[in-house]
């Protein structure tokens, strides 16, 4: 083999090596990412029947008077049963929930 035939060798091995130790790094970080991710958003869930006028407010589109309104609703009707029951509460609507997708709890 030529010294440009080794060169080529050489090169092309160090290059498949490197893209797979990249692409392995990338795999482990983002899967890490992900899983701290769903622990963040799982330990953060606001739960509706038993959280304060604060508590709510950290909701995306709930600012006090709404609050107070979804804890008016539920001392008036009992708790909620499932999530949708939110959209009960006037002037809490369907964009709240999609804003909060994944944010709030029904226990």
């Amino acid at each position: 083999m030529t010294m440009l035939g080794w060169i080529v060798a050489v090169t092309a091995v160090v290059w498949c090596a490197g893209t797979a130790v990249v692409t392995m790094a990338s795999t482990d970080g983002s899967h890490a990412k992900t899983e701290a991710a769903e622990a963040s958003t799982t330990e953060h869930k606001i739960n509706i029947n038993e959280a304060t006028q604060a508590e709510l407010m950290k909701l995306e589109g709930v600012g006090a008077g709404a609050a107070k309104k979804i804890i008016a609703w539920r001392e008036a009707h009992g708790p909620f049963k499932r999530l949708h029951d939110l959209e009960k509460v006037p002037g809490v609507g369907r964009d709240v929930l999609e804003k909060n997708h994944g944010r709030i709890a029904v226990k």
